[in-house]
């Protein structure tokens, strides 16, 4: 692929290395053939004229009229102007067909510890199944390396349908894909490989043994799990700085589109690594749904979705964090409590009741309190229900860092 770019380009150089010339030799052109012209009109003009007809003297030929040659330079020009636009059109047409992405057949792997035939063997096994959702199923499969990995089967398109059929749409997808797996940072889940199937793709990531927020969770609100201030905070951090990577580093942007408990993964030590991030917009008929995470802007319009809406998502989750509660809690279809934890919170802290919001089993140290309570205000400013007065990824990553040290 490599040697071939390298020819189109050498070729794109060499064609275009020779406009230059090709616009002086359509200009010479022209200009002879008028001059030829000119001399084959002078000399008709200087025999004698025939007796049945007279002709005017000419007081000058056709090279000595300024006029002409006015004309003749213009018209060379513009011949030479319009050719030369043609010129370029057809090399760059040229170029892009020669650099256009070839469509990859087979796994295509972005890790050295997985190789193509161990992982296709490894999918065609019937996996444990950890979950799956409208647009797919998550499985957990091991390699023959001994490698434990999970993988996402995505099936954005109907069986046969004609998107799915499209080298168009398949290059984009293809192209958008790579770029999610040349991003690298703690708090992200890195895409290890990807596999084209009929109707979809499979995606392949690190396998979290801790599972997701949501899982954790669960656990607490069952007591089986302490879970302190300092840990939610640190992943409350970890998410941020995942959502500050993609807002300011990557470019273009990346929006999340997705962020919600389900899709924040926790390691052994309770680091969060975001997943799904960018799949939304990748794939246009992934059903994205609406949830309790998705932003008011977002219910009717997914078109005005921004990073701002990324925080309203990430407000959602410190309210969790902080109160301890699932926002599809009975308690928050209530008049009293506004409808949503959303609602609730900013409530509360308008009132200066946000202690009220706290999980209960948190509440101990005084410092620890105190932070508490600043988050409670985070929060409810992630929460507002204008873009515009939501702080940025960036913003929060220094309010939340300022409360503890990381």
């Amino acid at each position: 692929m490599f040697r071939k770019r390298h020819i189109a380009s050498s070729l794109a150089r060499e064609l275009l290395a020779l406009q230059p010339l090709l616009i002086l030799f359509l200009f010479s052109l022209h200009h002879h053939t008028v001059q030829c012209q000119g001399r084959l009109s002078k000399h008709v003009s200087s025999e004698p004229p025939s007796p049945s007809r007279t002709s005017p003297p000419s007081s000058s030929g056709y090279r000595d009229d300024p006029k002409k040659i006015i004309l003749s330079m213009v018209l060379g020009a513009v011949t030479g102007l319009v050719c030369s636009v043609l010129f370029a059109l057809v090399v760059r047409c040229v170029v892009q067909y020669l650099n256009r992405t070839p469509i990859l057949k087979g796994p295509v792997i972005f890790s050295p510890k997985i190789a193509p035939k161990t992982l296709q063997l490894a999918l065609a096994k019937e996996n444990h199944l950890l979950g799956s959702s409208p647009n797919g199923k998550y499985y957990k499969t091991v390699l023959d390396n001994g490698l434990t990995i999970a993988v996402k089967r995505l099936t954005p398109f109907e069986s046969n349908s004609p998107e799915a059929r499209k080298n168009s749409v398949k290059r984009q997808i293809q192209t958008e894909l790579e770029l999610l797996a040349s991003l690298r940072h703690r708090n992200l889940m890195s895409l290890r490989a990807y596999v084209r199937e009929p109707d979809g793709f499979s995606l392949v990531y690190d396998y979290v043994s801790t599972g997701s927020l949501a899982d954790v969770m669960n656990k607490v609100w069952e007591n089986e799990l302490p879970f302190g201030w300092e840990v939610r905070l640190r992943i409350a951090v970890g998410v941020v700085k995942g959502l500050q990577y993609l807002h300011f580093t990557c470019a273009p942007q990346i929006l999340h589109y997705s962020l919600k408990p389900t899709n924040v993964m926790l390691d052994a030590d309770f680091e969060p690594r975001l997943a799904d991030y960018g799949l939304a917009k990748l794939l246009p008929n992934l059903d994205r749904g609406t949830s309790l995470y998705t932003p008011p802007e977002c219910f009717h319009n997914c078109s005005r979705y921004t990073d701002k809406s990324d925080i309203f998502s990430f407000g959602m989750i410190l309210g969790v964090l902080l109160t301890g509660k699932d926002p599809t809690d009975p308690f928050f279809g209530e008049a009293a409590s506004g409808g949503s934890l959303g609602c609730w919170l900013r409530h509360l802290q308008q009132a200066g009741e946000a202690r009220d919001a706290l999980d209960k089993s948190m509440l101990g140290e005084e410092g620890e309190e105190d932070e508490m309570l600043m988050a409670v205000r985070i929060a409810a400013a992630c929460l507002s229900d204008m873009p515009a007065d939501r702080p940025s990824s960036d913003e929060l990553v220094h309010m939340l860092t300022q409360l503890h040290s990381f």
